[in-house]
């Protein structure tokens, strides 16, 4: 994995633009902490951050080919599964190579098919290519979204980057944000709007779209979408065939010249994975897997279960470990070390995110990066195989909003009475969700309960699934771990999504298709396990520690938030008046504590980003 930034311009000679692309690629340094490059040329100017996976002596970028008298160059920031396949290809159509690192793979399947190239790939991946004879820049986002890739026009400027600091390096790229930017981060966040940069006039460019620029601007294209069909195949060929692709995604995703390990929560996903990693460990004799786990300090003593948290995880991971014979690693989180890293979050994901959550996943990616430079996270099973409790809920399923932030009118309530009249949260909210239901693939005469439940899976996929999913990416690449997502598998996504939720939830239990799949694989106990969630903090000194951050921002007048927030509304919730936010606002797990915690990091994110608020 790495980090990629570039800057195109057909008015300034970018050859001696060094010193601007030089802070653009530092700014992504822990992305790609093991080797940086550059290449210019009088309209483009590209950066390279490496963090050496694959070929660390072949797979230098940027890398450059000649084709007759076409000069190609690439920056990427993926991996792609299917490279052996792929390399094969193309040698056959005369293509030759000089290392076997996955990147000069991918040039030469532009060289070869042009911007059809990526309807070829398996894997994940945001890259740009630029051609010097055509003057032209091609770039493209995976399937699933799990790589990042934004980008800017400026005047005759066009600036990208796999991350927001990278584009904010940029002189002409202002960190403003208007009424749009504020709506995406009072009402739809730490989720965003497909494509929305929320700083002003900036963009990401969605999963499974294609970019051009050239001399006639820029032209985006979809090359991938989901499609609905009827599904013919019975229960047992299904249960079969899920099992024999997601295997097959993870034997893909375990290649790698570095060490490897997985993600072991306890929980079906996680389990599922860790154990066709191991099998496939000793199958090849490869040693022991290592298996990470996460908890925190005092959680023995203070966890309550609830219908969004059933169970703990530490003594399934115990039982799960046991299972493989694995090497695993513990790692507890003191509140401190929680709070702490709330900051280092917010940089990490250039935005507010999901506060402890965000901060105690950076903790742990840095804690296994001690030991591995690639991890298998079992991310995504939920929205693909309908985990989540808003997928069983019939006034979740009805309610007309996405199903995990169904608090705007509280959201709303934050608001300074001024900002609440210039940004109206409900109709800004009401009217990204409509956009989404528009664009659901519909598959013609199908039944309303089941056309229903399709749309709920696609707003999972498109909205649920890239909010963790970026956080995943923005936590992990911080401290230099490539995380991969075999669940994310495009070939698996598209055949579970048209499999009827009568199969899917099979026996009437969440991910019941996917439990099926895993009979005989996995214990008993851990098969019929709840679905609980990625753990969270229990522990009371966590709401004490931020409430205090709070209330620190509120009694200080020079707080950039305080422009922004009804003041006594919430003062009121950190005196504990009412019944705030003790339901999630967002997601399972973000509540009273998370909230406050949110408002920490705008404030800072403020503060840090030197942000401006544009409101007419």
């Amino acid at each position: 994995m790495c980090g990629i930034t570039g800057w195109i311009d057909r008015e300034i000679d970018l050859s001696g633009a060094r010193i601007i692309l030089e802070q653009m690629t530092a700014t992504l340094t822990n992305r790609g902490p093991d080797a940086e490059g550059y290449w210019y040329s009088s309209r483009a100017a590209l950066g390279h951050r490496r963090l050496s996976v694959v070929d660390p002596e072949g797979g230098a970028q940027p890398m450059i080919r000649q084709q007759g008298d076409c000069t190609y160059v690439i920056v990427y920031n993926g991996e792609l599964y299917n490279t052996p396949e792929l390399r094969r290809e193309l040698e056959v159509r005369g293509h030759r190579f000089r290392g076997h690192s996955d990147t000069e793979v991918l040039l030469a399947s532009y060289i070869e098919w042009g911007g059809q190239c990526v309807e070829h790939f398996n894997g994940i991946f945001a890259f740009g290519i630029w051609s010097e004879s055509a003057q032209s820049l091609f770039m493209a986002r995976d399937r699933m979204g799990v790589k990042p890739l934004f980008f800017a026009r400026r005047g005759s400027a066009f600036i990208f980057g796999s991350e927001l600091k990278a584009l904010l390096a940029h002189p002409l790229v202002k960190p403003e944000v208007n009424e749009e930017g504020l709506a995406e981060i009072f009402g739809l966040g730490p989720a965003r709007t497909p494509g929305q940069g929320v700083f002003k006039d900036v963009q990401e460019l969605r999963p499974g779209y294609r970019l051009l620029y050239n001399d006639q601007g820029v032209h985006i294209s979809r090359y991938w979408n989901l499609v609905s069909e009827p599904h013919r195949d019975d229960l047992h060929t299904t249960v079969h065939r899920v099992r024999e692709l997601l295997e097959d995604s993870i034997s893909r995703q375990l290649v790698a010249d570095v060490p490897v390990c997985t993600l072991l929560s306890g929980g079906l996903d996680s389990s599922a994975l860790s154990t066709f990693a191991s099998l496939a460990y000793k199958k090849n004799r490869m040693g022991s897997l290592h298996t990470y786990s996460i908890d925190y300090v005092d959680n023995d003593r203070y966890f309550k279960a609830s219908a969004f948290q059933p169970n703990a995880d530490a003594p399934w991971v115990k039982v799960m470990s046991d299972f493989l014979g694995s090497q695993h690693h513990y790692f507890t989180v003191d509140t401190p070390m929680l709070v702490e890293a709330l900051k280092t979050a917010l940089l990490a994901r250039d935005l507010p995110g999901m506060a402890d959550v965000d901060s105690s996943l950076y903790l742990f990616c840095r804690e296994i990066k001690k030991g591995a430079t690639v991890a298998l996270s079992g991310e995504c099973a939920d929205e693909v195989f309908g985990g989540y409790p808003w997928f069983h809920q019939e006034d979740a399923l009805n309610a007309n909003t996405f199903p995990w932030s169904q608090a705007t009118r509280e959201r709303a309530d934050l608001l300074s009475p001024e900002l609440r009249r210039a940004v109206p949260l409900e109709e800004y909210v009401a009217a990204r969700y409509r956009e989404t239901i528009e664009e659901v693939p519909r598959l013609p005469g199908e039944d309303p309960l089941e056309a229903r439940r399709r749309e709920m899976f696609y707003l999972n996929i498109v909205w649920f699934m890239q909010t963790l999913l970026d956080r995943k990416d923005r936590m992990s690449m911080a401290t230099g771990l490539e995380v991969r997502v075999p669940f994310c598998d495009h070939r698996l996504v598209e055949y579970v999504w048209n499999v009827p939720w009568s199969i899917k939830s099979f026996n009437d239990r969440e991910k019941g298709l996917l439990r099926l799949a895993l009979a005989g694989v996995l214990p008993e106990e851990v098969l019929e396990r709840r679905k609980s969630p990625y753990p969270k903090t229990h522990n009371p000194a966590y709401l004490s520690a931020v409430k205090t951050l709070l209330q620190d921002i509120l009694d200080d007048p020079s707080s950039p938030l305080l422009e922004l927030i009804d003041i006594s509304t919430v003062r009121s919730m950190l005196q504990g008046e009412g019944d705030h936010f003790a339901r999630p606002w967002f997601g399972q797990l973000m509540t009273g504590p998370q909230l406050f915690a949110y408002l920490y990091q705008l404030n800072h994110w403020l503060n840090e980003y030197h942000v401006s608020i544009k409101v007419d």
